[in-house]
């Protein structure tokens, strides 16, 4: 990958007068030798292996290990009622982070962004967006661009496993995608990506990775929850022209920083948090 940090990204957009999505795909062709049909052929798959990993939920299956399944379902009865809290937009938004999360631990196919445990969040932000505020399809692809451009220089500078730097790399970085795909589907600048990107991740800096039994079910999947509302609101912000203090590269390099002294208990080894509590040690499969 050419871009080491994400103002690189912004300095090639102003450099050549390209969207951020565009300074991405440019980076994906050179990188892979491929061509603009072939790069967006892939990333167009991207998007409907999102939409039908959503469209195929089955709130009947419940995981192997009995801890998920279903909840999906319940927050779309608890939906029915009219008087929730959030309001209908963020609920279908919860929902969504939920049934993708449940897929994932029944072995039902998803996309990775970036991780499997993560893979509720970006898909919760866009597909609901998309229905709520129109978008096209090219639009929804071209900011799949924009969420990877982001995921992969967290990935460069940092972390994207819970086992190396713990949530806040899983978790908080599938949310600082999402934020930064947010943003461009509203029509931010580039400056306002990385604000909410910053935005996004600092909020979740220090979230420790602690899955009960070892499986990516609990707290995983309500954690996927966390990151798409905080994608939201750190989108609001960002187009709102609200500015981090601390540039985004700055902000991966701290989660970086705290993922390396983060304890192993708390990297996806089940030993720490949670997964160290009285009812996870009780569990029995």
């Amino acid at each position: 990958m050419a871009y080491k940090s994400l103002d690189s990204i912004v300095q090639y957009c102003a450099e050549h007068g390209a969207a951020f999505d565009e300074a991405v795909l440019e980076d994906d062709m050179q990188e892979r030798d491929v061509t603009r049909e072939d790069s967006l052929s892939s990333m167009k798959s991207m998007w409907q292996a999102m939409k039908e990993a959503a469209s195929s939920y089955d709130p009947s299956l419940k995981s192997a290990s009995g801890l998920s399944g279903g909840q999906g379902a319940l927050m779309t009865a608890y939906m029915e009622q009219g008087d929730t809290l959030c309001g209908p937009f963020i609920n279908s938004v919860i929902r969504a982070a939920l049934q993708m999360g449940e897929s994932n631990a029944c072995m039902k196919r998803i996309v990775a962004a970036p991780t499997a445990g993560a893979c509720g969040v970006l898909p919760a932000v866009l597909i609901p967006g998309c229905a709520e505020f129109g978008f096209e399809d090219e639009k929804m692809i071209r900011s799949l661009y924009v969420a990877a451009g982001i995921g992969q220089v967290i990935a460069e500078r940092a972390y994207i496993a819970g086992a190396l730097g713990g949530c806040q790399a899983e978790i908080g970085s599938a949310s600082a995608m999402a934020a930064g795909a947010l943003v461009f589907l509203k029509g931010g600048s580039p400056d306002m990506i990385l604000n909410a990107v910053a935005i996004a991740l600092k909020s979740l800096l220090g979230l420790v990775c602690d899955p009960v039994a070892g499986l990516v079910e609990v707290p995983c999947i309500k954690r996927n929850v966390l990151g798409a509302v905080n994608a939201l609101t750190s989108a609001d912000m960002a187009l709102a022209g609200i500015v981090s203090f601390v540039p985004a590269d700055q902000v991966i390099d701290a989660m970086k920083e705290v993922g390396d002294k983060m304890h192993a208990s708390l990297k996806e080894t089940s030993l720490g948090g949670l997964a160290a509590s009285k009812s996870a040690r009780n569990l029995q499969f």
